[in-house]
C-alpha cells in the first residue's frame, strides 16, 4: 500500500503508515517530507495567505499570434474570420476579446473551423440553442461485412431539435438496408450512387422504383419498404418526423421473426416448422446481398390490390427538375404541391456561389433541419428578444433553426455551398426580411431604423432566397 497523508487536526500533519500487522503508524510531515517519493496530500501550511507563497513569472501577455482578415475591424461589422491557415488562433475581434496564453488545447482545429464560436461578431448575444451538429461526432453503426454504415443526429446530441431527426447512411453495392417500417415517417434524399427502393400500401398495393443522386422518397408510418443498393453503391439522407426518433427502434423483419414462436409462424406462413430452421438470429440491419436484377420488372412483385397509384408514389425524381436560377445561386423545391404522399415534408435545395448567403428569413409554419451536403457556410441564429448565435457549418454538418427565428447562410468558401432545407409543412414557405422591409412604406422604414433615402431606393418588394455577394473583403470596407 502507497504511502499518504492524514492531518491530526491541530499542528502537525501526519502520514499514516501500515505495519506489517495491519495496524497503522503516524509520522510527522517532516519525515514525510523526507521521503524520495512526496505524500499525495500536502500540508495545511498550504492553505491562505503567507509571505512565503511563490507566484508565477511567466509572462502571459506575450502571445503571438498573426491576425486575419478583417479581424481588426469592429466587432460589430462582423466579417468571416478565416482560421484555417492560422497557427495560434485567437479570440479577438476588434476592441473585443483578448489572446488565449494556454494551456495549449489537444486541438486547435475545433478553433481553426469554427472560428464564429472563437471570435463571435460583436453582434452576437446571449444564448439560443445549439442551432448545430457534425454528424462526425456520431456513433457510426457499422453493417455486416463490410456492407455499410449509419449515423444519426436527435434529441440525444441536440436536445432542441425536437421536430426533426436525421440519419446519414451508406450502402455499398448490392447491400441491404434490411426490410422494416417506422412508427415515425421517412424522408430521404439520395446524395450519390443509387438505389432500388420497395414498399407495400395497408390496401396491399406494391411499389418500386429505381432512384439516383438527388431524387427523393417517402414512406408514411408503419409502410414496410426495402433499400438496395446498385451496381456503384450509395448514400442517402434520410428525415424523420420525430427529433427524438432513433434507428435503434427500428421494426426489422429479421427481429420480427426470430421474437415469434416458430409453431405461430408455421401456422401464420402454412409451412412446416422445419422451414424457419435458418432464420437469422439476430437482426441483420445492414448487410450485403445478392445484386438487383437490372431489369426492375423481375421484382415487380403485384397482388391482386394491384401497385400503388401513381399520383401516391413513394418517390420523386427531384434530380431531373431545374433548379431556379438567381443572382447568387440557385434553389428547388419538392413539397405535397409535387409530391404529395410526402404530406408534411417541405424541402428546398440551396445552392448559394462563393461570396454570396440565403437571404435573412424565418420559417412562420415550421421548425427548418437543415444538411449541409457541399461546402462551408455560417449562420446567424437570432431569437427574441436578444439573443443571437453565429455557428460555423461545413459538409456533413446539421442545423436547426425553430419556427419564426430569422437566419441566414452565407457561404464562407471558395467554391459553391449546397445544403437542404426541410420543413414540417403542406408547403414550401418563408417570409424574407429583405421582402418585408422592401414592401414597407418607406417612411416608416426610414422612422425605424433611421435609413437613407439612397438606402431606402435600393430595397426590393421581391423574395431574393439567395443574394450575390463578394469574396473581397475591401469591397465591403470601402465607402
Amino acid at each position: 500500500m502507497g504511502r499518504f497523508n492524514a492531518f491530526s487536526g491541530a499542528l502537525l500533519s501526519l502520514a499514516i503508515l501500515p505495519l506489517a500487522n495491519g495496524a497503522p503508524a503516524a509520522v510527522s510531515s517532516a519525515s514525510a517530507s523526507s521521503s524520495p517519493n512526496p505524500p499525495l496530500r500536502g500540508s495545511e501550511d498550504l492553505l491562505g495567505y503567507s509571505p512565503s507563497n511563490v507566484l508565477t513569472t511567466e509572462n502571459t501577455d506575450d502571445v503571438p499570434y498573426q491576425p486575419v482578415e478583417g479581424q481588426n475591424l469592429d466587432a460589430i461589422d462582423g466579417f468571416y474570420l478565416d482560421f484555417e491557415s492560422v497557427e495560434n488562433p485567437q479570440p479577438i475581434r476588434g476592441s473585443k476579446g483578448g489572446t488565449d496564453p494556454g494551456p495549449q488545447k489537444g486541438n486547435d482545429n475545433y478553433d481553426r473551423i469554427n472560428s464564429d464560436k472563437l471570435a463571435p461578431p460583436g453582434t452576437d448575444s446571449g444564448s439560443t440553442i445549439n442551432a448545430q451538429w457534425p454528424m462526425g461526432l456520431s456513433h457510426n453503426r457499422l453493417g455486416l461485412n463490410g456492407a455499410g454504415w449509419a449515423r444519426q443526429e436527435n434529441t440525444e446530441v441536440m436536445p432542441a431539435a425536437k421536430a426533426m431527426a436525421g440519419v446519414d447512411m451508406r450502402l455499398e453495392a448490392g447491400a441491404y438496408r434490411e426490410l422494416h417500417w417506422h412508427v415515425a415517417s421517412e424522408w430521404s434524399l439520395v446524395l450519390n450512387g443509387s438505389a432500388r427502393i420497395a414498399a407495400m400500401n395497408e390496401e396491399g398495393q406494391t411499389f418500386i422504383d429505381d432512384v439516383s443522386k438527388g431524387d427523393v422518397w417517402f414512406f408514411p408510418p408503419g409502410v414496410p419498404h426495402s433499400i438496395q443498393a446498385l451496381e456503384n453503391g450509395t448514400e442517402f439522407l434520410l428525415v424523420f418526423d420525430d427529433g427524438s426518433f432513433s434507428e435503434d427502434n427500428t421494426f426489422l423483419t429479421s427481429d420480427v421473426f426470430s421474437h415469434q414462436p416458430r409453431e405461430v409462424l408455421s401456422k401464420n406462413f402454412g409451412v412446416p416448422i422445419a422451414a424457419f430452421d435458418n432464420i437469422p438470429t439476430e437482426e441483420l440491419y445492414i448487410f450485403p446481398g445478392t445484386p438487383a436484377p437490372k431489369d426492375i420488372q423481375e421484382q415487380n412483385v403485384t397482388g391482386s390490390a394491384g401497385s400503388v397509384p401513381k399520383e401516391q408514389s413513394y418517390s420523386y425524381h427531384f434530380s431531373e427538375q431545374p433548379a431556379h436560377e438567381v443572382p447568387g445561386g440557385s434553389v428547388k423545391i419538392v413539397d405535397p404541391l409535387t409530391f404529395p404522399i410526402a404530406s408534411n415534408f417541405s424541402a428546398a435545395l440551396v445552392t448559394v456561389k462563393p461570396g454570396g448567403m440565403r437571404e435573412i428569413h424565418w420559417h412562420p409554419s415550421s421548425d427548418e433541419w437543415s444538411f449541409f451536403i457541399q461546402g462551408k457556410a455560417r449562420a446567424t441564429l437570432f431569437s427574441a428578444p436578444s439573443s443571437a448565435t453565429t455557428f460555423d457549418y461545413r459538409q456533413g454538418d446539421v442545423g436547426y433553426f425553430p419556427r419564426s427565428n430569422s437566419h441566414y447562410v452565407e457561404n464562407t468558401g471558395d467554391t459553391d455551398l449546397i445544403f437542404l432545407e426541410v420543413l414540417q409543412a403542406d408547403h414550401f414557405s418563408d417570409i424574407s426580411l429583405g421582402q418585408w422591409i422592401g414592401s414597407t412604406s418607406k417612411q416608416i422604414i426610414r422612422d425605424s431604423l433611421r435609413l437613407s433615402n439612397e438606402t431606402l431606393d435600393q430595397l426590393k418588394t421581391e423574395k431574393q432566397y439567395v443574394v450575390a455577394g463578394s469574396t473581397n473583403l475591401t469591397s465591403f470596407t470601402q465607402p
